[in-house]
């Protein structure tokens, strides 16, 4: 799959297979995200990587939007190491760059994924905070249930002009 059309085709998955996924799709999906751009090269990330079926039905019941992870065989919590940080605040971008990183990576291996948001909200936070072990200069940003798909949605172009301005903004 060249990068275009993984752009293009990925897609938010939460109907999964009973299926495992290898070791190695996972390190290869976790060497994408690794590759993201981040703020002076910071790489203010650290993952957990879940693969435990305990820990994949605890998140299940502390984020309302993770159900799916009742179904995955694994998951991946992005986290922001604020030790890392070169430059205050950036780690949210570093983190989201990763993230995307990782679901096209899970996409063009033929796997699916669908970002789950935590940060900024709290009661998420502390949550995984609590399911992870995490420190406090750990910051759980968000979570990516990985599996076989067992749907496959489509979408339409989502490419509107009148969001495009050049040199200043239009009205």
């Amino acid at each position: 799959m060249d990068t275009m059309e993984a752009l293009l085709t990925r897609r938010s998955i939460r109907q999964y297979e009973d299926k495992p996924v290898p070791e190695e799709m996972v390190r290869q999906i976790l060497e994408a995200a690794m590759m993201a751009p981040s703020a002076l090269n910071a790489q203010t990330w650290q993952f957990i990587v879940f693969n435990e079926r305990e820990r994949l039905d605890a998140i299940a019941e502390v984020h309302p939007y993770v159900k799916m992870a009742l179904q995955v065989p694994v998951g991946v919590l992005v986290c922001g190491d604020l030790t890392k940080e070169k430059f205050p605040g950036y780690w949210v971008q570093d983190c989201s760059a990763a993230m995307e990183n990782l679901l096209l990576a899970a996409h063009a291996l033929g796997l699916g994924s669908v970002w789950t948001g935590i940060y900024p909200m709290e009661e998420r936070m502390t949550a995984y905070r609590a399911i992870a072990g995490l420190p406090e200069h750990i910051i759980p940003f968000g979570f990516a249930p990985i599996g076989w798909p067992a749907q496959q949605p489509k979408s339409p172009s989502r490419f509107q002009a009148e969001r495009v301005h050049y040199n200043a903004f239009q009205e």
